[in-house]
């Protein structure tokens, strides 16, 4: 009887210390997201996540899933919105579609210990009749530093909340002018179907001079009063708009012989290209370097996202910047290949 009295206690303490070391981390969605402007009558969500697992880390002891509070997260996002929108009024029908949420330890090179990272892309859309306008989208890398973060596991699931939240609210005020727009038969391979109209990547020579925005770069309609002013060792120094000098940072990049120079807080960096898309080498450091006024240079993660957007005011001013966002995750040292959205602009960090 002792022995049988000693087993069932060792068995009760394991399953205890398993139990404890087992633990779930729940994404919160209870932000306010309430149309102040009362635009927005519906909001609609679509997930085409491939895989609906979030992902499982290591903190401290334990080990913690992520999930959100529902398994039915459509319902969760379209109550979300009705909670705060109860009298919704307006015209415009969002649809919000996430198409990645990983979370997942990585240990990069000359790193010497894994860093918890989260990848997410969300995207946002108008619908008219049968068809949707492309809004924006935030599709990037968080990581968190664990010499800074006690727990990884609660920092990223507060920064995805946070992202939801703003991307939302930055949603109901969308900018289409572009007039691009998705059949409803192609919704899920929205980012091919607008593709085909990416001039910068699809021809085979870019066009020489200055770009003032992303989109005029994106259709190859370079700024013909613009040009760029040198020094005697060939270093670009000034912008000029006719004849008269001006920021660079109105520019979002320039085009030299058949090569793109992206402007960047820390100068220029030629834009490579691959099968991918356009990148330049850099790191979080450099592309979030201050200003000479002391501020941080902060642009648009989704291109036609208007207003505060993750928690960072975007500078309307300068496109030199689009994508750099302040106060994402930590803003790592470590440089590697940093692709320049095909639809908005915008940075992609995929490290």
């Amino acid at each position: 009887m002792p022995k049988l009295r000693n087993e069932k206690i060792f068995f009760f303490f394991l399953l205890s210390a398993l139990w404890s070391a087992q633990k779930t981390e729940i994404i919160e969605l209870k932000n306010n997201i309430k149309d102040r402007k009362g635009l927005t009558r519906s909001l609609s969500f679509i997930d085409n996540r491939p895989d609906k697992n979030i992902g499982t880390v290591q903190d401290k002891k334990n080990s913690v899933e992520f999930r959100f509070a529902s398994g039915d997260l459509k319902g969760l996002v379209e109550g979300w919105f009705k909670g705060d929108n109860n009298k919704a009024s307006g015209n415009n029908d969002i649809v919000l579609m996430l198409e990645d949420l990983k979370i997942y330890e990585e240990q990069d090179n000359n790193r010497t210990f894994p860093y918890v990272k989260a990848r997410i892309k969300l995207s946002s859309f108008i619908k008219r009749n049968d068809k949707y306008y492309f809004i924006g989208r935030y599709n990037n890398v968080i990581v968190s530093n664990p010499n800074v973060t006690t727990h990884p596991s609660i920092f990223l699931a507060g920064e995805i909340s946070e992202i939801f939240t703003q991307f939302v609210k930055a949603s109901y005020y969308p900018n289409i002018a572009q007039g691009y727009f998705i059949p409803e038969s192609e919704i899920n391979r929205y980012e091919e179907y607008l593709n085909k109209g990416y001039k910068a990547f699809n021809n085979d020579v870019l066009k020489d001079g200055v770009y003032t925005s992303f989109q005029k770069f994106h259709n190859q309609e370079p700024d013909l009063d613009y040009s760029v002013k040198k020094n005697r060792k060939g270093k670009v120094i000034q912008l000029m708009y006719n004849d008269l000098e001006t920021s660079l940072y109105k520019m979002y990049c320039y085009v030299e012989n058949g090569k793109a120079y992206k402007i960047t807080p820390v100068g220029f960096e030629e834009m490579q290209k691959d099968s991918k898309g356009f990148y330049i080498y850099s790191s979080r450091t450099n592309l979030f370097a201050a200003s000479q006024t002391g501020g941080l240079f902060v642009g648009a993660v989704a291109g036609g996202l208007v207003g505060a957007l993750i928690g960072a005011a975007i500078d309307s001013s300068s496109d030199a910047n689009a994508g750099a966002v302040q106060a994402v995750g930590f803003r790592s040292t470590m440089e590697s290949n940093i692709y320049i959205d095909s639809l908005t602009g915008g940075y992609v960090f995929e490290k």
